[in-house]
């Protein structure tokens, strides 16, 4: 199950602008897609509800999952495709736990100091996680809401490229993103004729989270296949000329149980913490 995270400290930076597109495109791409909201103030299930009533949203359903402090929810049936819109300022136990679950990152990045200073904190951050620094997991950073008057992508893409950053795109500021946000719309499901500029803006990303989702499905093939035990040969060796191990004495089988029901085993005892939450029930979800 592909999982792209949208994580920046800072608040502001186009978090859930970026986040529900991802999860339009999905939909719009014949993907089930669900659209987790961490976030405390939960502008993408907002957003959600105010798609549930647009005529142009037809044919493109996101399904919504989100976690406050009070409930845990189980994930949709039929999710093949998970994109999480975070809140700002997460970090420690919440990120390094959001990130095992996760197979990309997408960093939004405005064009300003403070938002640089952020993203070169988080990404420091990021970098300490085993799963990112092994490669296992993806990390991007797109430019949002960038004025195309002015330098704005190519001051970003520099100083990306110099702080050792993965520039996938930039985005332009337009009036188009605030009337579809405000309607539960995004560029993706307005007529192409009408948006060509800014789908052509969107294609680096999709490209480059295609690309990350498939390393991560390679990686995870590659880790199966790897951890199967060496086949015994006909002289009952291993390859390296190593014997197996005899069989222990089988046990009686203990008396059948009743087999709790899955909201009891989804429960259990999950972390504190709102992305805590969240990936342990991804954890959970793909268990299952």
């Amino acid at each position: 199950m592909p999982v792209v995270a949208v994580i920046n400290r800072k608040g502001g930076s186009g978090k859930s602008t970026l986040a529900t597109h991802l999860a339009a495109w999905c939909a719009r791409n014949e993907r089930k897609v669900m659209l987790g909201d961490v976030d405390r103030q939960q502008s993408a299930l907002s957003w959600l509800r105010r798609r549930a009533v647009q005529p142009l949203a037809q044919g493109a359903e996101i399904a919504g999952w989100a976690l406050d402090g009070r409930s845990v929810l189980r994930p949709p049936a039929g999710v093949n495709h998970v994109v999480l819109d975070t809140p700002g300022g997460l970090g420690g136990p919440d990120l390094a736990r959001l990130v095992m679950q996760a197979d990309a990152i997408l960093m939004p990045l405005c064009d300003s100091v403070f938002d640089r200073e952020s993203a070169a904190e988080c990404h420091a951050e990021l970098m300490t996680l085993p799963r990112v620094a092994s490669g296992r997991c993806k990390v991007g950073l797109v430019g949002m809401r960038l004025d195309a008057r002015t330098k704005a992508e190519q001051t970003l893409q520099a100083w990306a490229t110099a702080h050792g950053l993965r520039w996938v795109a930039g985005v332009r500021a337009t009036q188009g993103y605030v009337r579809c946000i405000e309607q539960g719309l995004t560029i993706f499901d307005l007529p192409a004729a009408r948006n060509e500029a800014d789908l052509a803006q969107w294609q680096p990303v999709t490209d480059w989270l295609q690309a990350a989702w498939a390393d991560a499905a390679r990686a995870e093939l590659e880790s199966r296949v790897n951890a199967k035990p060496t086949a015994v040969g006909v002289s009952g060796r291993f390859a390296d000329g190593s014997q197996p191990s005899k069989p222990a004495a089988p046990r009686p089988a203990p008396p059948p149980l009743e087999a709790p029901p899955v909201r009891a085993t989804l429960q259990g005892a999950p972390p504190r913490g709102l992305a805590g939450r969240l990936g342990w029930l991804l954890n959970a979800f793909r268990s299952n």
